[in-house]
């Protein structure tokens, strides 16, 4: 079965899809991950390469791309140093995404469908790209690498 046009995303609460859905000018798909810089090797010094974003892209109701504020709350080696509370990295990117939600008039929960994007900042993709190996290919969202493929019911892997 070939990769649809428009790609479907379940919505699941308490998962990586928890925060994805349908607002007054479309749809939006956003979430808070830690992810390396495309071709990064892990060394020495990774707690400081390792950075936590909060994202949120927007989509017509099509699905097609529209825009994406992505943001960096800081480092992981930042988060071991200050772990709880609103200030350490977990709790800003928290607290910038519940922002960035609030934003969306008219915002709900709910199954999406969009059209494959990518996105590059700080060296870090971000985006639904098609993959394709050993035969098989999938939709796969980028950084979380969440895997969405046959029989194309908004499920993923990861």
């Amino acid at each position: 079965m070939a990769v649809p046009e428009v790609i479907p995303i379940a919505y699941a609460p308490r998962s990586h899809t928890e925060s994805i859905g349908r607002y007054a000018n479309g749809q939006f798909l956003a979430s808070i991950t830690y992810a390396f810089p495309e071709g990064f090797r892990p060394d020495e010094g990774w707690e400081e390469r390792k950075r936590l974003y909060t994202v949120l892209h927007t989509f017509d109701a099509e699905g097609h791309y529209r825009d994406s504020e992505i943001w960096c709350a800081g480092t992981w080696a930042e988060q071991q140093r200050a772990p709880s509370g609103d200030d350490s990295v977990l709790g800003r990117a928290r607290i910038h995404l519940a922002k960035l939600l609030r934003s969306l008039p008219r915002r709900s929960y709910t199954h999406i469908a969009i059209r494959p994007f990518q996105v590059t900042l700080d060296g870090v993709r971000f985006g639904l790209v098609i993959r394709e190996a050993e035969g098989e290919t999938w939709a796969e969202l980028y950084p979380d690498r969440l895997e969405f493929a046959e029989p194309w019911d908004g499920r993923y892997e990861t």
